[in-house]
């Protein structure tokens, strides 16, 4: 099945254009996240709709846990699923990369895939960019007949069984699971071969500036970063994530370059808007988006659920000044008051983290992070980069005979 699902993940006829392959957005060659620098992906049946966010990783998916909202355990237990949510604003703990359990009283959205965790399967979330008509603007028809007529047809009828001969739906449900089991087993999408990994194992060291960058990504006063992008073994003895799978709202600045952002009535909410009135029911929530993974971030050149920052030092100087220089981020109104804030509804901003450092300064305070400890810290995070790519020969599309990477080569 998971053969299977590695030439579906090539196959770009199964797009509505025919020139897009999952491949196209998750690239293999740079761990199955975007190459570009655009701040979102263009699709569509003509390849020139704009997505809605930026493209994630595929990477570090495996112990992804379901969607649920509840209790803050602060490590790496799922929280169990709790149907009462509290809809008059976000009280929220501090979360301090020394002690994540302080909040555990604190009821958090978690888990889940895509940046609102609307799903909790690989494939469920295969077949979200299939049919999207800004991504791969597919149609469950035009899959189906790819299905029946492709080079993996006949293995995937062997194992879809008869039900598959007879039941369209089924066979691309499928289809969809081939291409979650790909990404489950194979062990690119999940390497763990970075310098810190080797350093876990005791097989490297850092260079001084990466430990001064590893100790203030651990410092609750200073970066505080592994508050959220926990950076243990787990009890497991399983090797970090660098993320609690947990939701955080940060006020990133609007972005104009997304055509959306330009009607004013527009907003993305995140994982509020991931349920139905969930503006109402979840509240407390909007605003939030999913914490991703820090292992190989310093090879992306976009950030943030809109794709906002495209350098890993605008992305350190957000967290250090964002409400100690907002004039660097937000624009200003007709009135000329700074728009701090600019992308969540007023109503909801109390959501914002204002009480975790690096957050936690106030106007005429020094930032908790100097400049030349930022750059520190995102040597440190250079060391997350696994060293291992995929080779041209894995990539290499045997549907088609054609490199699955891009659109047209």
């Amino acid at each position: 099945m998971a053969q299977i699902g590695r030439m579906l993940f090539y196959d770009r006829t199964l797009s509505g254009s025919g020139k897009l392959s999952c491949a196209s957005c998750h690239d293999p060659a740079n761990h199955y996240g975007p190459t570009g620098n655009t701040s979102v992906f263009e699709g569509g049946a003509d390849l020139h709709q704009q997505g809605r966010r930026a493209i994630p990783t595929l990477t570090y998916l495996e112990r992804m846990p379901p969607f649920s909202i509840g209790p803050d355990l602060g490590n790496d237990d799922v929280a169990p699923r709790v149907i009462a949510v509290p809809n008059t604003g976000n009280q929220r703990s501090s979360k301090s990369a020394t002690d994540t359990a302080s909040s555990a009283a604190h009821i958090v959205p978690q888990g889940g895939l895509f940046w609102d965790g609307r799903v909790d399967t690989l494939q469920q979330q295969a077949g979200g960019p299939l049919f999207d008509p800004d991504e791969m603007a597919s149609t469950p028809e035009h899959v189906t007949a790819r299905l029946n007529t492709s080079p993996y047809c006949a293995a995937l009828l062997a194992l879809a069984g008869a039900r598959g001969e007879k039941d369209p739906a089924f066979l691309r449900e499928e289809a969809l699971f081939a291409i979650g089991r790909y990404e489950l087993e194979d062990p690119h999408f999940h390497e763990y071969s970075s310098r810190f990994d080797a350093w876990l194992e005791g097989k490297s060291r850092f260079t001084p500036l990466e430990r001064d960058g590893y100790l203030l990504f651990n410092d609750p006063q200073k970066g505080n970063c592994a508050a959220c992008h926990l950076d243990h073994i787990t009890r497991d003895g399983l090797p970090p994530l660098f993320t609690d799978h947990q939701y955080e709202a940060l006020g990133a600045p609007r972005n104009m370059a997304i055509s959306r952002n330009t009607v004013a009535r527009y907003d993305d909410l995140g994982v509020c808007d991931s349920q139905p009135d969930g503006r109402k029911a979840f509240a407390a929530y909007c605003g939030m988006f999913m914490t991703p993974t820090l292992r190989n971030v310093a090879t992306r050149h976009v950030f943030f659920h809109n794709g906002v920052f495209h350098t890993l030092k605008a992305v350190l100087d957000f967290y250090a000044v964002r409400d100690l220089q907002p004039e660097k981020f937000y624009p200003r109104g007709t009135d000329g008051k700074i728009n701090i804030y600019n992308d969540i509804p007023e109503k909801y901003r109390s959501n914002i983290d204002t009480i975790d450092a690096p957050f936690d300064r106030r106007s005429g305070e020094a930032p908790a992070l100097t400049e030349n400890e930022r750059q520190a810290i995102i040597a440190f995070l250079e060391t997350l980069t696994d060293m291992d790519a995929p080779s041209v020969a894995h990539v290499a599309d045997t549907v088609t005979g054609q490199v699955g990477r891009g659109q047209d080569e």
